[in-house]
């Protein structure tokens, strides 16, 4: 780096504008570790903070005529770059959460293992099929379209036209419950 590490980083980023290649390599090779190691810090997940940090040197080499060295060094913009970057990668794999519906063994591990429940009257579904039509039929409903039918909490709260926020405590309220009643099962 020179005496003048402000106009280094002004002319690399004029070149970047100007689509040099080798400039976002000389750019990468300098900045790529602290990206990689912010992106971490917000998703705590190898693969993703890797695809964040080529995300992040893509709008760089789209958007390099954004950066102003008048208000701000290259590092800070740049790290502030990842970060947003990061937080939307982190908000996009919330939304889309993998769906895995529940079998019958997983909704018996959530609700307890400790039961008078047969295992053959577990596995052949007798004891549940006893058990949830006692929950009101708000919390059967969407403990189904979860559980059975695989939905989101998202999903389910779109396909009821619900808050989110109540299908969750239907849910929650709805295993709880249920956990009550296979306890007593017997």
């Amino acid at each position: 780096m020179s005496l003048n590490p402000v106009a280094e980083e002004a002319a690399l980023m004029r070149r970047i504008i100007v689509r040099d290649q080798r400039a976002l390599s000389d750019l990468y090779d300098r900045f790529a570790g602290r990206v990689y190691g912010m992106a971490m810090r917000v998703l705590d997940d190898a693969a993703l903070a890797e695809e964040v940090t080529q995300d992040t040197f893509l709008k760089v080499w789209d958007q390099a005529e954004r950066w102003n060295a008048e208000r701000g060094k290259l590092s800070t913009w740049l790290l502030t770059l990842a970060r947003y970057t990061a937080i939307d990668r982190l908000r996009r794999e919330r939304r889309q959460t993998p769906f895995h519906p529940l079998d019958v063994d997983e909704l018996a591990n959530l609700i307890g293992s400790d039961s008078p429940v047969d295992q053959a009257e577990w596995l052949s579904g007798e004891a549940l099929g006893r058990l949830i039509p006692q929950l009101p039929r708000e919390q059967v409903e969407v403990i189904e379209l979860a559980f059975f039918k695989g939905m989101s909490h998202s999903e389910i709260a779109a396909h009821l036209s619900q808050p989110l926020g109540t299908v969750k405590s239907r849910i929650r309220q709805g295993l709880i419950t249920l956990r009550a009643l296979w306890m007593r099962y017997g």
